[in-house]
């Protein structure tokens, strides 16, 4: 699975999810590394729906956003 969604919506998406969903960014990026070893993204966004609740989109925001933080830090 890809992420279908502009770099704005993507912002759009992930500002909203402390207000739908109750908790913060760093709280699911732990919840992620703390949750089940799924390598690929698909199954990663797929745990945070059912195991969560998330809606895809949100779920997808914050999978595709903790990529991102975790290559900057393993790159710079």
């Amino acid at each position: 699975m890809s992420l279908n969604h502009s770099d704005e919506t993507h912002r759009n998406l992930l500002a909203r999810v402390p207000g739908v969903t109750g908790r913060e960014l760093p709280e699911w990026f732990a919840a992620l590394e703390a949750g089940p070893a799924f390598l690929r993204f698909d199954d990663r966004v797929r745990w945070l729906r059912d195991e969560h609740g998330l809606a895809h989109g949100h779920a997808t925001a914050i999978v595709h956003e903790a990529d991102l933080r975790r290559a900057a830090r393993n790159f710079g």
